[in-house]
């Protein structure tokens, strides 16, 4: 069995062949997670959760770039996309999050990457670090854990959550959702009882992807404990070889299980359950 934590299913790259794919990744013991990036998609996160008695749940939240209105493109790994600007509405997620089927707050976040030029990039600053505060209270209040978008802003984002561990909020702690940092970092997020999820960018051929940057993820790989990573595709989006190009789904998630057993010189069987039984704990499925 697998788990992907981390798809997004309620986008419209799955809007006509949604059930069949559900259906088979059911059907090849794979589970998913269906995370929510602002109001609609988390709403809809909810609805194809419900349809299901079990093996497809969802997560709410409100991701940075969807604070305002901008064009995503990032291509060299297959995001492409238009956000529409909202405002974080507590009660509307808080509502959201108390349907059966929703195990996290998410993903929620910082990313400092997509501001508008015509938004003052300080005021941007400040409106994600508080929109991501109410995500980590609304976590918080309803004993979830939290899904969280960091796009290397870990200097920021580690003293937050750090505050939080201190005053012994967010019991539940939460994920680093498709880590792309170093050890270094990686190592205080796993002291604060954080958890670590990889994508297929971890199966990305180097010569064609940032070298650097693929090595420092790769060490993180090799240094994790088994029982501090869960595994994710972040479907539609980053799939995996060998099916780069490919839109990716669930089913794609055993390629980072594959390629996390290798690097560890450990067998795919055991990567799988441990995987699988961390991502069940974790949101407690």
């Amino acid at each position: 069995m697998l788990i992907d934590s981390h798809a997004h299913l309620n986008f419209s790259a799955y809007k006509d062949d949604l059930d069949e794919m559900i259906k088979n990744t059911l059907e090849n013991n794979t589970w998913a997670i269906n995370v929510g990036s602002q109001s609609t998609t988390s709403e809809r996160a909810v609805l194809i959760a419900n349809k299901y008695e079990k093996g497809i749940y969802a997560a709410v939240g409100l991701h940075p770039t969807h604070l305002f209105s901008i064009h995503i493109d990032e291509s060299e790994v297959d995001v492409k996309f238009k956000s529409r600007a909202e405002d974080w509405d507590y009660d509307f997620y808080k509502n959201l999050a108390q349907d059966k089927k929703v195990v996290a707050i998410g993903e929620m976040g910082l990313d400092y990457s997509f501001i508008p030029d015509n938004v003052d990039r300080k005021t941007a600053e400040k409106k994600q670090q508080e929109v991501f505060h109410k995500g980590l209270d609304l976590a918080d209040e309803l004993d979830l854990p939290i899904i969280i978008h960091n796009r290397d802003v870990h200097n920021e984002i580690i003293p937050i959550l750090s505050e939080y561990v201190k005053n012994n909020r967010l019991k539940r702690r939460g994920v680093i959702h498709c880590y792309t940092g170093g050890w270094q970092d990686a190592e205080k997020y796993l002291d604060l009882g954080f958890l670590i999820g990889f994508t297929g960018i971890i199966t990305f051929n180097p010569r064609k992807n940032n070298n650097a940057q693929q090595e420092k993820i790769l060490e993180v790989v090799r240094n994790i404990p088994m029982n501090k990573f869960m595994i994710e595709t972040d479907c539609p989006y980053l799939t995996p070889e060998p099916n780069r190009g490919k839109r990716n789904e669930p089913l794609f998630v055993r390629y980072v299980a594959e390629k996390i057993a290798e690097i560890k010189n450990t067998s795919f069987d055991e990567i799988a359950d441990i995987s699988t039984k961390t991502a069940r704990s974790f949101f407690k499925i």
